[in-house]
């Protein structure tokens, strides 16, 4: 029997690209305030992913490459300190920046029925779960106090598709593999890798995601509303799967 559901929650339960988009602008806009000769020295463009200044920071730090809290607080620190600041000044400014930029990124806006669609799974009596490789807590968004629990990159120590985050979330629970369904968009961190630990799965392929290769799951949808009755098929088969 199917007991607990774990999700992935950017691009599954919000898009992500907005909110990281205002949540950029508004830590640019703190340190040039803040700041100024790291604004002076740097632009916007050089804190994002696949820069020359984020690719030798990993190179550098190839241990911290699982967590984007780090990666990001290492950046803003390393910057400040080659704009002029001095380590102390740089690492408390990097803390601040840090906490600016974690207050808007939980400013973010609910696919269409997500919030009614875990609703009626904590009614239905599900477990539910957290688990993704950002930096959003849950626990501080619209849907939080529907969740049981949460683990990411950071708190775990590897990022999916690596098997530790599926891992953790059974010895949490101390659920079987074939007891869980992990709901996610991304067909190889979320199907793949759940599948490969043997979770049930849920794509969710919303209108306007586009990969160049379908997630392999057991089940796809394309609208939140969709996934109770997507679980609720999954339940008919579940007594027949077992792993021991």
């Amino acid at each position: 029997m199917i007991k607990c559901v774990t999700f992935d929650l950017d691009d599954t339960l919000w898009a992500v690209d907005p909110v990281i988009h205002e949540a950029n602008r508004t830590l640019w806009e703190w340190l040039d305030t803040n700041a100024p000769l790291f604004t002076g020295l740097y632009r916007q463009e050089d804190m994002a992913e696949g820069s020359a200044l984020r690719k030798a920071l990993l190179e550098r730090h190839p241990e911290i490459a699982h967590s984007v809290s780090l990666i990001r607080i290492k950046l803003l620190e390393q910057g400040c300190i080659e704009a002029g600041y001095t380590e102390v000044e740089a690492i408390n400014l990097a803390e601040r920046a840090f906490e600016v930029f974690m207050q808007a990124r939980h400013q973010v806006e609910l696919f269409e029925h997500a919030q009614a669609m875990l609703e009626q799974l904590r009614r239905e009596g599900f477990v539910i779960g957290a688990l993704s490789n950002g930096n959003a807590s849950v626990s501080q968004t619209l849907v939080g106090h529907l969740f049981d629990f949460q683990f990411n990159a950071d708190t775990v120590g590897y990022a999916k598709p690596e098997p530790q985050m599926f891992q953790q979330a059974l010895h949490h629970t101390g659920l079987r593999p074939e007891q869980v369904v992990h709901v996610g968009d991304h067909p190889i961190n979320d199907v793949q890798a759940a599948r490969e630990v043997g979770l049930w799965t849920v794509w969710v392929n919303l209108p306007g995601q586009h990969w160049p290769q379908p997630g392999n799951a057991d089940v796809r949808v394309s609208c939140l509303s969709d996934l109770p009755a997507a679980i609720a098929r999954l339940q008919q088969q579940s007594d027949g799967r077992a792993t021991l």
